[in-house]
């Protein structure tokens, strides 16, 4: 394994060298792999490190071909091409990819606020072409990425879009198979892809095997004695709709009950916020939704403010009955001896 030169240097995934003009220091990228790193850096030494003379768009098809190729689902992929031919290309992509600056990406923040999109899409944008830009650096396109750490949006939290107890007593009750869709989402918290894929040879002692997931990792979702009964004697796919067709069964769903703003999503924000407020702990919920990070239970199963209220007053009445014991109490037992104890004045 080779050894990293003198005037080499690592900062997170890649390796750098410092170059000064006119004064000034500037870093250049070299990359991850530490072979290539050092040819670079010897290239550089001579003198004969050539400029990028790619544009934006040229460099996206790369990047395209390249890393997004290999490292997303074919849905993904898709939609980081998309997001480059409609927002990065239309705005940036006739630039030389070495002179774009900072600057260049605060105003195409700006352009992308301004064309219709939320908050959370302009986030989503910004999210790819960081990673795009970030790629152009370590590929050795680009000294440097001009996107900096604060030009991401910041995103207002919301609240988990879960269901009222109300609109899951309409919901449960819709006609088949509408109604047990209903009923096996709220009793599990699966993605809609993952009970599209369900087949009922999976569920084996209670417990269904989801080896289809978001993540790649296998898990074991625990279904209740009401759902089991109800698959008993079920063959093939658990749910009779496929993976594509989430928007034609909400639309359904919301013409049969009248809840106009349902989503098959708020499915598995109802079951994670029911299981904490019912006990549940959140290890055990990150475990059964399927989620990479703790960060991301937390952010979808929060207690509704009913369960906040009633826990709030439950920790109020302890309380009062605590004082009002320690008021009422004049005598205190110290070994075997009891004193009695004078009323406080206050």
């Amino acid at each position: 394994m080779p050894r990293p030169l003198k005037g080499m240097f690592r900062r997170g995934r890649s390796w750098y060298s410092r170059l000064y003009d006119g004064g000034q220091e500037r870093w250049i990228c070299l990359g991850p792999d530490l072979g290539e790193a050092c040819r670079r850096f010897r290239r550089i030494k001579r003198g004969d490190q050539p400029a990028s003379g790619l544009s934006v768009n040229q460099a996206a098809v790369r990047w395209l071909e390249t890393y997004i190729a290999v490292a997303r689902s074919d849905k993904n992929v898709g939609t980081a091409k998309y997001r480059v031919e409609r927002y990065l290309g239309k705005k940036l992509g006739y630039k030389l990819l070495s002179s774009v600056r900072p600057d260049d990406i605060r105003l195409y923040r700006i352009w992308l606020e301004k064309q219709g999109v939320s908050i959370q899409t302009v986030a989503h944008i910004l999210s790819d072409c960081r990673c795009f830009f970030l790629w152009c650096e370590d590929s050795g396109l680009i000294d440097k990425t001009p996107f900096r750490r604060k030009m991401m949006p910041r995103i207002q939290e919301k609240p988990p879009a879960r269901l009222s107890d109300e609109e899951v007593e309409t919901l449960i009750l819709l006609q088949e198979p509408y109604g047990f869709v209903i009923r096996f989402g709220l009793s599990t918290g699966l993605r809609w892809g993952e009970m599209a894929r369900a087949q009922v040879a999976d569920i084996q002692k209670g417990k269904l095997t989801v080896s289809q997931t978001k993540t790649g990792k296998v898990r074991r979702v625990p279904l209740p004695v009401e759902i089991c009964a109800e698959l008993r004697g079920r063959i093939g796919k658990v749910i009779p709709f496929g993976e594509k067709s989430s928007g034609a069964f909400a639309r359904m769903v919301r013409r049969l009950s009248g809840i106009r703003d349902f989503r098959c999503h708020r499915l598995r924000h109802t079951y994670a916020c029911r299981w904490l407020e019912q006990g549940g702990g959140i290890a055990a919920l990150q475990q059964i939704l399927g989620h990479s990070t703790i960060v991301t239970t937390q952010r979808y199963g929060k207690l509704s403010d009913d369960a906040v209220e009633r826990e709030v007053g439950r920790v109020f009445s302890v309380q009062t009955v605590a004082k009002t014991v320690a008021k009422n109490s004049s005598c205190v037992n110290v070994g075997s001896i009891r004193l009695t104890q004078p009323p406080v004045t206050e």
